[in-house]
């Protein structure tokens, strides 16, 4: 006894009389259906290429299309010949043009000589199947379908609407449950035989017939009216991925195939000549009688499954480019943002550096250009200081930077003055830490030269600017880690603050701060606050600055700053 085979061939016919030679040499009839459309003279090359060998035969030709009865058709009458043409063929076995047998013939005659009457073929109930997709798995049973999916999709979704609306419903034949499965499968003699010779077998066409996908519940619905040992499995390795697409095999996957213990796979491409070599050759190393094991490599397919649906966190690129919200991960690793410290302490950024190490950044959004550390032009991944180039993707540009420096921690300064484009990128961002001294911008205007309406003017453009910034940070949707203190908070305790945010920011064992970077002089500070509110402006973000020149006039209770989750 043997089993014969049934190839469906409508491309790289080239590989189809690779494989069916291989199968035909070692004693396995093939019979295959090439799709109408195909060029005539590259059918009648393929079968002069196969004359030599008599246990291939060729069935009546159908134009096939995806999803369509056609593809079921083609199947019955190539089943029917080689049932009828090769009596010694035990269990047929369904194929198309694009597999490849991974191990020897004699192995897989071997394993169905020991289950004569086992049936191979995936068959589950619709309230079973996870993998359907589109929305349709019950559905495919009591709808009609008289347009094409794949040529006519918009006529195709608005007749299922029409059905759904009008509630229309065809009627399931009483003696059958629908099933589902992969449409590749390996039946025996008699159960095959059975559902090609039912006498009710013109009412299941007509039924099926109109069923959506049919290649895939016909044989997997009637193998369990005469079926006695069904095993619902295939023994071909075929993985879809989330759209419901066959992943292809390339060379690349060599080991990865060899590792399933199938018998045979799908889908090669066709040009992967690495693969048509090594497993058609009459060298292939046999596994014995070792159990066909796909869930061997079904954790691979699941991370890449993954990989293609949510990415890497913080990777932006063009295969896969996130809708707004639905990315994996704003950034791909922790940071820091601190607003008024460098305003506040002289040469803060060097100090923070030797406290906290990784890398410490200026303005990276000043207005004027990017402040990189050591103000270098050229940053890592060849991100250049140019403003023009920054804004022109405000967002990318930081995410960028962040992926280009993972492993190591990047801090960088922002405040009022700054682009404001990524205050909503960085307070959802669950790796941003944002510490802020609300006020400290007043700073640089309380030591500049300019006139003291422009000052004016000027402070009040900023609080504006930081209100706004402080309103995003406090809102519901911030997931940063955000902490803000007044200028005068701050001020009168500063080695406190320091101290969580060193601690917080973890990149080493610290010790206890001993002393705090140097602050710039604030003497006359605060009678420059209230000449502001003498003017008529109310500059509130400082906190309750005190008046006068000196600055060690605190008051004496001290506040703890809040924390924004």
């Amino acid at each position: 006894m043997s089993v014969g085979f049934v190839m469906l061939v409508h491309e790289a016919l080239n590989r189809a009389e690779q494989v069916a030679r291989q199968w035909a040499s070692h004693g396995c009839p093939v019979v295959i259906h090439v799709d109408k459309p195909v060029n005539r003279q590259d059918y009648e090359g393929l079968v002069a290429s196969l004359s030599d060998l008599d246990n291939v035969q060729f069935s009546h030709r159908r134009k096939c299309e995806w999803g369509s009865w056609s593809l079921v058709a083609a199947t019955q009458d190539a089943a029917t010949q080689i049932l009828a043409e090769f009596p010694d063929v035990r269990h047929v076995f369904l194929a198309s043009g694009a597999c490849l047998p991974l191990r020897p013939v004699q192995e897989l005659v071997a394993y169905l000589n020991v289950r004569p009457r086992t049936d191979f073929i995936e068959s589950v109930t619709t309230e079973d199947v996870l993998w359907a997709t589109d929305g349709l798995e019950a559905e495919r049973f009591t709808l009609r379908f008289p347009f094409s999916w794949k040529r006519h999709r918009a006529l195709f979704d608005r007749y299922v609407r029409f059905q759904r609306w009008i509630g229309f419903q065809r009627e399931i034949p009483e003696s059958i449950l629908p099933h589902l499965g992969s449409q590749w499968w390996c039946l025996s003699r008699q159960t095959l035989s059975a559902i090609l010779e039912d006498p009710d077998r013109y009412y299941y066409d007509k039924y099926f017939s109109k069923v959506w996908i049919p290649d895939e519940s016909y044989f997997q619905t009637l193998a369990r009216l005469y079926s006695t040992d069904i095993e619902s499995r295939s023994l071909t390795l075929s993985k879809f991925d989330f759209q419901g697409k066959p992943h292809v095999f390339y060379d690349d996957h060599l080991q990865l195939l060899r590792r399933s213990d199938c018998f045979v796979a799908r889908k090669i491409w066709p040009f992967s000549e690495k693969l048509y070599k090594n497993f058609l050759s009459p060298d292939v190393a046999g596994l014995g009688a070792t159990e066909p094991n796909p869930s061997k490599i079904d954790k691979i397919f699941a991370k890449a499954v993954e990989r293609r649906t949510t990415g890497r966190a913080g990777l932006y690129m063009h295969s896969r480019f996130p809708q707004e919200g639905f990315e994996k991960g704003k950034t791909c690793a922790p940071y820091s943002v601190f607003e008024g410290f460098s305003e506040l302490f002289e040469d803060f950024e060097t100090w923070l550096e030797k406290a906290v190490g990784g890398r410490v950044h200026g303005h990276l959004y000043a207005p004027e250009r990017v402040e990189f550390v050591d103000r270098q032009p050229v940053f890592s991944g060849a991100l250049c200081d140019s403003a023009e180039i920054r804004d022109y993707n405000s967002k990318g540009f930081l995410t960028s930077l962040i992926w280009n420096t993972r492993g190591e921690r990047q801090s960088f300064q922002f405040g009022p003055k700054d682009n404001q484009d990524i205050s909503w990128l960085i307070s959802t961002d669950p790796n941003a830490q944002i510490s802020i001294i609300s006020g400290a911008w007043a700073i640089e205007l309380f030591n500049s030269n300019m006139n003291f309406s422009a000052i004016k003017k000027e402070a009040g453009r900023l609080q504006r600017i930081e209100l706004a910034h402080l309103k995003i940070l406090r809102s519901m949707y911030t997931k940063a880690r955000v902490r803000i203190w007044t200028m005068a908070e701050f001020v009168e305790a500063p080695m406190e603050p320091l101290q969580t945010i060193i601690d917080e920011i973890g990149q080493r064992n610290v010790r206890r701060l001993t002393e705090a970077p140097k602050m710039v002089n604030l003497d006359g500070f605060g009678q420059f606050l209230q000449n502001l509110k003498n003017q008529g402006m109310q500059a509130h973000v400082m906190g309750d600055f005190p008046t006068g020149n000196d600055t060690e006039q605190q008051v004496s209770s001290r506040r703890r700053p809040y924390l924004v989750q």
